[in-house]
């Protein structure tokens, strides 16, 4: 935990295409912790849009950014755009070398893992990518949340307010973390049981699957690309 008297700079990365509950999700939480100042960093300063069109503007351009103390990293399909764009996969290495915390919620694991900065850890990412994680050095684990160090990931969009509350928890204790829970409502009750492949009916996963095949095709070609660049084996084919 750091002492409350510490005051913590906490930013995200704002990109085109983002799943904007990657970051709204996680701001509702992050935005609430005690003596801390919460920014939007965009490639520019420029505003962008969802992928469903909301539109988003950032505080400042990644040049702008202070030394952050916690770093987010949201994901969705814009993603993909930025997996070979060293400026960003730059500063997310020189923010994430000096954060207090990093966090990656959904497939923002993968621009995490595109910067080189995976290997060896324990994480996880939405369930259409979860197998891409080994071409990046990461170990995954199939869970909601997954804690390896000072780094927490989040499986997938609305896994980033459970993520979120575990790290406002880490860094100003338990009763904070529940306080802002409350504030926010946070007790979902779900009218389905259908948020996970293991529990969705078949055919409902099969059309889901299908409707994100040229996206996903997409990542692991990216994926590839991004391994042989750092020296990651490729992860050997199913039933090999």
């Amino acid at each position: 935990m750091v002492p409350h008297d510490t005051h913590l700079q906490i930013g995200s990365l704002l990109f085109e295409g983002i799943d904007q509950i990657d970051l709204t999700g996680p701001f509702e939480v992050l935005s609430r912790i005690p003596n801390s100042t919460y920014r939007l960093y965009g490639q520019t300063a420029a505003t962008i849009r969802d992928i469903k069109g909301l539109r988003i503007a950032p505080d400042a351009a990644l040049a702008d950014a202070p030394p952050l103390d916690v770093l987010h990293i949201p994901g969705g399909r814009g993603q993909e755009a930025l997996m070979e764009d060293e400026a960003v996969l730059g500063w997310i290495r020189q923010q994430a070398a000096g954060a207090r915390a990093v966090f990656s919620v959904c497939t923002g694991a993968l621009l995490c893992g595109g910067a080189g900065l995976l290997r060896g850890k324990r994480a996880t990412t939405h369930w259409a990518s979860f197998h891409l994680l080994p071409y990046f050095g990461a170990i995954p684990v199939n869970e909601r949340v997954v804690v390896d160090g000072n780094w927490i990931f989040a499986a997938g969009v609305t896994a980033g307010i459970d993520g979120a509350l575990r790290l406002a928890a880490e860094l100003r204790g338990d009763d904070e973390a529940k306080a802002i829970q409350l504030h926010m409502v946070y007790a979902p009750q779900p009218p389905f049981d259908s948020g996970t492949p293991e529990t969705a009916p078949a055919a409902i996963l099969a059309q889901a699957r299908a409707s994100l095949a040229d996206i996903t095709g997409q990542r692991e070609a990216t994926a590839r690309r991004v391994a042989a660049k750092l020296g990651v084996p490729f992860p050997p084919a199913p039933g090999k």
